[in-house]
């Protein structure tokens, strides 16, 4: 059997790529209301996506207000793929 990566395989980790998998970008706001998570433990589950080099992070402003916004890369898309796989194959579907 395949391995689970365990970088996906946090539950928050996971419901981020899940999230992001289906829209271009996703600003902090909008992931933080998509996954009812807190602030900070988003934020460490984000660096951690990104140290993988599963997304991308871009820090700026709009207006006077700061934005975080987020976007999977192709590293990303192929390990949410590869992780899926996995599940299906511990499924037996």
């Amino acid at each position: 059997m395949k391995n689970l990566d365990p970088i996906l395989h946090s539950q928050l980790r996971l419901a981020v790529m899940s999230v992001l998998m289906n829209v271009e970008e996703a600003d902090f706001v909008y992931l933080k209301q998509q996954t009812e998570s807190t602030s900070g433990n988003l934020s460490i589950q984000l660096d951690k996506l990104a140290a993988a080099q599963y997304i991308t992070i871009e820090k700026g402003f709009q207006g006077k207000k700061p934005r975080t916004t987020c976007r999977v890369t192709d590293t990303g898309r192929q390990a949410f793929a590869a992780y899926v796989d996995a599940l299906k194959e511990y499924l037996n579907i």
